[in-house]
């Protein structure tokens, strides 16, 4: 058999694979990294400028005849707005009294108030004395309806309410300021009406009800008190319940030879009687000493004015303190020596006064 014929194979290509498309690389970009600068940013800030503190008068506010009609209780007063006030903020206010021979003008210059009242945000009551109601515009201390809390008493109580309803003032922080006969005026609104006077500050005071007349006035200013003012403050607590403390802070120059320093000190005991301390009370005889003090700090200024304080607390809350200052006269300690009634040394009684109302008198809490 004859071999096998070879057997031819055709080669076939495999068949072309289909055509892919074409593939187009995108470059994908860097995530953005966090926005950075070597400077520091600064972010303008705005500065609402506050309003200036600006002087109104009683006339400018036309309200003599809303107070009373009679022009024997007419008395016209300037208010201080402080800068930045606002009646969206409830602020206390300072009863600010001035003394013998002395304008409200005279006396907000001398102590500096508006700096005072800037710096605290205060509305300042300042009433006038009138030349026809006494002829050194004095007060009259010694008056006795005034010492049950009418004649002028009354007339700048009422100016208290006014002013405070007018400008949204705190009924719980209003404290009466004075020097002299205006600090005697101060004395009297603390003890006739703590629902509207919460504390009470004087420099070279009187005690409420001290004299009981023109014609002993001098001697007591002299000497101290003719009339127990001690029973006066039991009195009073008794009438108002015992329930309203009226801090007072007595300030007194020791060479004050137109008021003696004896009546701050029996101003001193009537207020512990009017709050109720147990240094001065009904089991302890009148007496024109000065009761033992809780404390007492005894410090020189810086330009070496001896300079003691005593205070007297109730469950830790401060009723009175006592300042007395070595070498100062019938003066407003650091005024204004520009003015009379004023002494430029340290202390200032300015600065006393604002430390003795803001520890004192709580914040707003709410009207009456």
């Amino acid at each position: 058999m004859p071999p096998s014929a070879p057997v031819l194979v055709e080669a076939v290509a495999p068949p072309a694979a289909a055509p892919t498309p074409d593939i187009v690389a995108h470059e994908i970009p860097p995530a953005p990294e966090p926005w950075t600068t070597s400077a520091p940013v600064h972010i303008p800030e705005i500065v609402v400028p506050r309003a200036p503190g600006r002087f109104e008068t009683d006339a400018e506010l036309g309200m003599h005849p809303r107070l009373y009609d009679a022009p024997h209780k007419r008395r016209e007063f300037v208010v201080y707005l402080p800068a930045g006030w606002s009646t969206e903020v409830r602020a206390p206010l300072i009863v600010l009294c001035h003394g013998c021979k002395q304008t409200p003008e005279e006396f907000a210059q001398g102590s500096r108030i508006a700096e005072l009242a800037d710096r605290l945000g205060c509305l300042v009551l300042m009433p006038r004395q009138t030349k026809w109601a006494n002829p050194w515009r004095c007060w009259n201390w010694f008056d006795p309806s005034m010492m049950l809390g009418g004649g002028e008493a009354d007339i700048v109580a009422a100016h208290v309410r006014f002013v405070r309803q007018r400008y949204r003032a705190d009924p719980k922080r209003v404290m009466a300021v004075g020097i002299s006969a205006g600090a005697a005026l101060a004395a009297v609104l603390g003890v006739r009406y703590p629902r509207q006077v919460r504390a009470v500050a004087t420099h070279s005071g009187l005690a409420c009800g001290a004299a009981s007349s023109a014609l002993v006035a001098s001697d007591v200013m002299l000497r101290g008190p003719h009339a127990d003012v001690e029973a006066i403050g039991a009195q009073a607590r008794a009438k108002f319940g015992g329930a309203l403390p009226v801090p007072l802070l007595a300030i007194h120059g020791e060479d004050d030879t137109v008021i003696s320093p004896a009546n701050s000190i029996a101003l001193v005991r009537q207020y512990l009687r009017l709050n109720g301390h147990s240094a001065v009370s009904a089991e302890t005889a009148a007496s024109s000493e000065l009761p033992l003090a809780e404390s007492t700090i005894a410090e020189r200024t810086a330009d070496g004015r001896a300079m003691t304080t005593r205070e007297w607390r109730i469950d830790g809350r401060l009723v009175v303190r006592y300042v007395t200052i070595a070498g100062l006269g019938h003066a407003w300690s650091g005024g204004d020596d520009a003015l009379a009634f004023n002494d430029a040394r340290p202390p200032d009684a300015s600065q006393l006064v604002g430390e003795f109302l803001r520890e004192t008198l709580p914040e707003y809490a709410g009207n009456e």
